[in-house]
């Protein structure tokens, strides 16, 4: 089976045709969320979501999925530098879980070390970096983690 018969037919190839896919940086506090769509290959940082209690983050996220209507999501999972799981990483994969029991969606996990650093750094390039635009931060980190994906589908 080659081409497109062979793409369809694999998890893979059934996730990159689906279109539209939503993104998230997990925190505490503040979830960055960003947009994009897979057979073009680009993210596009969306918005934030403000809650810190896991029904009200919930919530957001349900009215996210509800409106753009995605095909599977991406959730960026945080290690330590050297690869080791932490608290942080298991609420993450918790909050994965979540997702993808209530919108039964496919939920992909990538790695996002680092990504946090990668967008200070380009809001700083761009102009924005500083106190006033820290919130940004997540949005950003959304999207590098997303375009992490969209660059190499097969490391998640």
């Amino acid at each position: 089976m080659t081409g497109l018969a062979a793409q369809r037919a694999s998890p893979l190839g059934r996730l990159r045709g689906t279109g539209t896919v939503l993104a998230f940086d997990f925190g505490e506090k503040f979830t960055g969320v960003a947009v994009g769509e897979s057979g073009v290959g680009v993210a596009h940082p969306l918005g934030l979501i403000a809650a810190e209690g896991n029904a009200a983050r919930m919530d957001e996220a349900a009215a996210l999925v509800a409106e753009w209507k995605p095909g599977f999501l991406v959730v960026g999972l945080p290690l330590s530098l050297d690869g080791t799981e932490h608290e942080l990483t298991r609420r993450c994969r918790r909050f994965a879980r979540q997702l993808e029991a209530r919108f039964r969606l496919p939920v992909k996990l990538v790695d996002e070390r680092l990504s946090s650093a990668a967008a200070e750094e380009a809001l700083r390039a761009a102009g924005k970096g500083g106190r006033k635009h820290k919130l940004r931060t997540h949005q950003v980190s959304a999207q590098i983690i997303l375009q992490s994906y969209f660059d190499d589908p097969g490391s998640s």
